[in-house]
């Protein structure tokens, strides 16, 4: 009998790896393709030629350089989609600034971390978006972030003199400073969610984000005619390396339909900029598919795009296929750490793969699958924690070399804390996490951190917060909570109003549960697996737990 395949795979490609920045690489297409659409901003109605868009990036970073920005400084971007989001994007790369990429859901107390752990000197930021006051809250905090030395508003006089300065520069500068760059440099910060309570600040370099952008999208098998809707954020690698690096990499077009998602704005981009692939998070598509008008809309210029982001609905991606005739829709699997895609299902797989497993490994890349506790590699059809190793795994966690190595081992795997199935194909299916992450509508979530600030009410003696299943998000929060002796027992709505104005709306808890404790190991830890299924039973989520994903 022969034995079983070892949970290993990996992938060559015709295609060799880009070994250039992100910069040169803009360039290079911006020669090839310069009076080709690049981009269309639908909320304010304006276009721009790859000529055009290396015109207004060269500007910004021009802009920056005269700012005082020097290689290796931190840059934030605190804004919703936009086309000056863009910009920022490719002008820190053309002069080797850190772009420092800041949730615009964010509120002060969060801005105040990420601005001090990355040591930023800049801060490019929108004025306002649903409500929040960005001015507002980058004043309350400078005093508290003593590094911060300049801010920049998008649409205001700042912007218009950093602009300016950048049009009177000396271009001969910009290209001397590109000439000191070397792809493996770092680019780019985008904070994840610690177990600590604290975010880490995933660092990558050009070489990371240009190649995974340029990988994903040759399995989309993008060309210079495709037109790429975006309404996921340009905060996660899910806008900016899929989308942005993906697209520019291959002389496409990028179209945001809407500073932030909008399901009727994003089928009326998709009908009106004539779009061949559209990107989303299930809850997006979900969304789209359940729009009054959505029979109104003309989608069949789509043929392709991405389902990501969180567990995907096996029922909605078939809604995908046939009723956006989306027929080469994929679903890709990763994490901020890696780039972000691993695995990736591709437009030649049956209906059944591309709606049940997340692909296979993508080209340059290696997946294991190992038994958590022996670290060897388990047999085919056997679950275990998932790990990959490849030019896309991050150089580490911004100045954090001990949660570095608790990530990256020494051989330089990344260990995902998901636990993962390899079939005798190599198709991939996530089985569940090794950690407690919640995945709310493709905003990765650490509980710690809600805890930690649960703990802060005065009326809450203890407090677990678990994810339970959710048709529309895939998962939602729950918070269970012990009361202090004497306490009454809070609403959700107390609780909800409590998180209001300090944690992003993602991070308040749907549902609150008041409990005397927790069920427990022998060994005193909480069972917060048992705590879930409970849950189901508690809230009557059987048929939201029944939601089969891939």
């Amino acid at each position: 009998m022969s034995k079983p395949l070892p949970s290993y795979s990996s992938s060559t490609a015709d295609v060799p790896l880009l070994g250039e920045t992100i910069g040169a690489n803009l360039e290079r297409t911006v020669a090839r393709y310069g009076d080709r659409e690049a981009l269309v901003d639908c909320a304010t109605s304006r276009r721009w030629t790859y000529n055009e868009l290396d015109i207004a990036v060269d500007q910004v970073a021009l802009g920056l350089l005269a700012m005082g920005v020097t290689k290796g400084d931190r840059v934030g971007i605190w804004s919703p989609n936009c086309a000056e989001w863009m910009f920022v994007q490719y002008a820190t790369a053309k002069i080797g600034a850190v772009l420092v990429n800041v949730n615009p859901a964010y509120r002060a107390h969060e801005l105040t971390f990420v601005v001090n752990q990355s040591g930023m000197r800049v801060l490019v930021s929108a004025v306002e978006h649903k409500g929040s006051d960005y001015r507002a809250m980058v004043e309350s905090v400078r005093g508290d972030c003593p590094a911060l030395e300049q801010v920049v508003h998008i649409g205001e006089q700042s912007w218009a003199d950093l602009v300016e300065a950048g049009g009177r520069a000396d271009h001969h500068r910009l290209d001397e400073v590109m000439a000191t760059l070397s792809f493996d440099d770092p680019i780019n910060i985008q904070y994840t969610s610690g177990t600590t309570g604290f975010p880490k600040g995933a660092t990558l370099s050009h070489h990371n984000i240009l190649n995974n952008g340029y990988f994903v999208t040759e399995v989309l098998g993008f060309t210079v005619e495709d037109r790429v809707c975006l309404p996921v954020p340009f905060y996660h690698c899910f806008g900016m390396v899929m989308g942005n690096l993906g697209a520019t990499s291959h002389g496409a077009c990028v179209v945001i339909p809407s500073p932030s998602f909008d399901p009727g704005l994003t089928l009326k981009a998709v009908q009106e900029e004539r779009c061949t692939a559209l990107y989303g998070v299930p809850t997006m598509f979900i969304a789209e598919l359940s729009h009054p008008d959505f029979a109104a809309f003309d989608t069949s210029t789509l043929r392709t795009g991405i389902m990501a982001g969180s567990p995907c609905p096996v029922e909605v991606m078939k809604r995908v296929v046939d009723e956006m005739h989306m027929a080469e829709v994929t679903i890709a699997y990763g994490m901020t750490e890696t780039s972000p895609v691993s695995t990736m299902t591709r437009r030649e797989d049956d209906l059944d793969r591309r709606t049940s497993t997340v692909g296979t490994v993508m080209p340059h890349v290696e997946v294991k699958i190992v038994d958590p506790a022996t670290g060897l590699e388990v047999p085919r059809g056997t679950a275990g924690e998932l790990c990959t190793r490849g030019y896309s795994v991050m150089l580490g966690y911004w100045d954090e070399p001990a949660k570095t190595a608790e990530s990256i081992d020494a051989a330089g795997w990344m260990h995902t804390g998901d636990l993962a199935v390899m079939d005798a194909a190599g198709y991939v299916n996530i089985s569940g996490r090794i950690k407690d992450m919640v995945i709310r509508g493709g905003e990765n979530i650490y509980p710690r951190e809600i805890e930690e600030f649960l703990y802060s009410h005065p009326d809450i003696a203890d407090v677990q917060v678990v994810g339970v299943p959710d048709v529309r998000y895939g998962e939602e929060l729950m918070a269970w909570v012990v009361m202090k002796a004497g306490r009454e027992a809070l609403t959700a709505e107390a609780v909800r109003a409590f998180c209001a104005d300090q944690l992003a709306h993602y991070k308040v808890p749907r549902y609150v549960h008041v409990v005397d404790g927790f069920p427990m190991t022998v060994t005193g830890k909480v069972r917060k697996v048992e705590m879930r299924a409970q849950a189901v039973e508690i809230l009557g989520l059987q048929d939201a737990a029944a939601v089969r994903h891939a």
